[in-house]
């Protein structure tokens, strides 16, 4: 169930409209409560605006945070749909009232879309719309980090069958078990079997694909579209929420942005649109089949060992992301399943 955020206090909401000049309120609309922010739909006698509260911003050093900012007004500078947020009359795009951090953003009128709406074309321009994020990043971001670094180990499966035993004592000893929660067993048996049986496919340390600045969280949610006609997307008009953006393997986030755009309810891809998706995004990256080939079995073994949103519901008490947990969980078998054919999608 989603949750909203708290409403803002008058106070609050004065203080930063008057920072950027951005008029007198007339009415604020909390959104859906997000992991890293809270977000308000925003009208004032100026216009419409969201406004965003970073829960991870540090208030005493938002200096990171202004970073991504002008790396995407950078990227909007370039041509890219990334939109960024408004400056008050000293440049600044971040605003800290009572210890917490805020930045006013245009409001984007538009819809997601999933991959199932997309055409081919579509899928293809999908495809060379992240390649060019990729591209033009590395061109705009050197003076705002280290640069490219050593990609993240990939998952221990002895850590990961522990915590499946952990996860399992926490089903089974629910006082009232339900539908989720038959199939949440039933996947972390399955899981524990498939483990056993593919545990020597970890990828090798020193395996992963170039490394770069990346979106950090390429997801239907996060691409704002604008319908020219009833039932049929346009080009995307915003990439939202740069909240990840971070240096890591480019390729792999290639890989995880189609297993949430192409993935069926069923739990199966759609690899024809895969593969349109995908030969554009290496022709846009100059990135190899290899660099694809590599990235599609590290996220593979992510995926194998991953449980974040059952960790979400039963450590966290958080059933936010439950709904996505039946297509998730079948993906990774049926991924496992099709191995080579979905590496054949990404890399043929």
């Amino acid at each position: 169930m989603q949750q909203s955020p708290p409403r803002l206090a008058a106070d609050t909401l004065r203080t930063l409209l008057t920072r950027y000049r951005a008029g007198e309120p007339l009415s604020c609309e909390p959104l859906s409560y997000g992991l890293l922010n809270h977000g308000y739909r925003l009208a004032t006698t100026r216009g419409r605006f969201f406004l965003k509260h970073h829960l991870d911003a540090d208030p005493a050093d938002p200096a990171p945070l202004e970073q991504r900012h002008r790396a995407t007004a950078r990227l909007e500078e370039l041509g890219l749909p990334a939109v960024p947020p408004v400056a008050d009359g000293e440049g600044r795009t971040v605003t800290v009232v009572d210890d917490r951090c805020y930045a006013l953003h245009p409001w984007i009128e538009g819809r997601h879309w999933h991959g199932d709406e997309l055409t081919a074309a579509q899928c293809k321009r999908l495809g060379s719309l992240l390649g060019q994020v990729h591209t033009r990043l590395a061109e705009v971001l050197p003076a705002y980090g280290t640069g490219p670094r050593q990609a993240p180990e990939s998952a221990d499966p002895a850590e990961t069958e522990s915590l499946i035993g952990e996860l399992l004592e926490r089903v089974r000893a629910r006082p009232h078990r339900d539908g989720f929660d038959e199939l949440a067993e039933h996947r972390l048996q399955e899981r524990r079997v498939m483990l056993r049986t593919y545990g020597g496919s970890r990828p090798d340390a020193g395996t992963a694909p170039a490394t770069g600045w990346v979106h950090g969280d390429f997801h239907p949610l996060n691409l704002l579209y604008r319908a020219l006609e009833p039932g049929r997307p346009s080009e995307p008009v915003a990439i939202v929420d740069w909240d990840r953006l971070d240096v890591q393997p480019r390729a792999e986030e290639a890989v995880r942005g189609a297993a949430i755009f192409f993935v069926r309810p069923d739990g199966t891809m759609d690899l024809a649109k895969v593969r349109a998706y995908a030969r554009a995004y290496r022709c846009c990256a100059t990135a190899s089949a290899a660099e694809l080939g590599a990235a599609v079995h590290r996220v593979w073994w992510e995926r194998l060992n991953d449980f974040w949103m059952l960790r979400w519901r039963y450590q966290l008490r958080d059933g936010r992301a439950d709904p996505q947990f039946p297509a998730a969980a079948a993906l990774v078998v049926w991924w496992t399943r099709h191995y080579e054919r979905v590496r054949d999608a990404f890399c043929g």
